[in-house]
């Protein structure tokens, strides 16, 4: 049987989103879809994976309703779905901004110009341009276009407080990119609202960058938020630039720390995670709570304790 991972997202107001996100997550378990999608007053944003029969069902139901029928869907061909569950919650955003005032952007109303892959690949080595990479460190870390620059960011939310940092660029073209599209409507918007004057995004992301550029001079490997944790992009002139973090050997392997306390997003070599049963030090492999190492570093996620200070994946593309 084969099956398909889906990757989208949409900015279309929802009338009581809350109720939606209910009735939407018995829809896609109806389906037999596993996966996460957020659910937020501006829209929907979502990776699920299923048989192709249920992932087209899926993706004709979303184009057949109003709100969402510009939806794009970035589909890649998967041996086994690329979850375990599937869940669908309601939140404040489908990316979380970090912003108190959440009306100062709007996608819908202004954001960067969208360059479709082959523009961007045409525009990037230009000499009046910058490229700039909005994902947070340990998905730079594992791979960026050649060139771009990086913010050290935990999570998208931390982005508006490196505004500042960039301005230097104000007389640039700005080309931003993440891993589907969603960072950059907000990132480009926001860019805009501080005086940015020329300021694009990658439509569609790495993803789409990946199937309709070849993936030309992006560097290392992409990180997804399924279980397939990185996937390859650049079948041009691939290349890794990775390295493990805690033996500097090259590797585009990257794991979650097995110790749910931690969950630390690393780059890991085989032998160090052999060595430490899949947690980014010592100290970690001593929790009580250390999840078993499968090789993979993918972990479906528990229930942690109450007044314990956790740190988490940010939301998923």
């Amino acid at each position: 049987m084969s099956y398909q991972t889906l990757l989208y997202y949409c900015y279309s107001p929802i009338a009581d989103a809350e109720q939606f996100a209910a009735d939407h997550l018995q829809f896609c378990k109806s389906l037999n879809l596993v996966g996460r999608i957020i659910v937020a007053d501006e829209g929907l944003n979502g990776t699920v994976s299923g048989t192709k029969e249920s992932c087209k069902i899926y993706m004709d139901t979303i184009h057949a309703d109003e709100r969402f029928k510009k939806t794009e869907f970035k589909i890649d061909e998967v041996e086994e779905p690329s979850f375990i569950k599937m869940h669908c919650r309601y939140k404040s955003e489908i990316v979380h901004s970090g912003l108190r005032d959440k009306t100062i952007i709007d996608p819908n109303k202004k954001t960067g110009k969208h360059l479709e892959p082959k523009e961007f690949l045409e525009l990037k080595d230009q000499e009046d341009v910058v490229i700039l990479d909005v994902r947070s460190n340990y998905e730079h870390n594992l791979g960026k276009f050649k060139n771009a620059i990086t913010l050290d960011i935990e999570n998208f939310r931390d982005f508006p407080n490196k505004i500042n940092e960039l301005a230097q660029y104000k007389d640039k073209k700005v080309l931003t990119y993440c891993t589907g599209g969603i960072k950059c409507e907000k990132a480009s918007a926001l860019l805009l609202h501080h005086g940015f004057q020329d300021v694009y995004q990658l439509h569609g992301g790495i993803i789409k960058y990946g199937k309709e550029a070849g993936g030309e001079d992006f560097e290392g490997k992409c990180y997804v938020f399924d279980n397939r944790i990185a996937v390859d992009v650049n079948s041009v002139n691939p290349t890794i630039v990775s390295k493990c973090y805690n033996c500097g050997i090259t590797t585009p392997k990257m794991i979650n720390c097995a110790n749910p306390e931690c969950n630390e997003h690393i780059t890991q070599c085989d032998n160090c995670g052999e060595t430490l049963e899949g947690c980014c030090s010592i100290a970690c492999t001593t929790n009580p709570r250390k999840r078993p190492y499968d090789g993979t570093g993918y972990y479906v996620k528990v229930p942690q304790p109450i007044n314990k200070k956790v740190k988490l994946a940010e939301p998923f593309e």
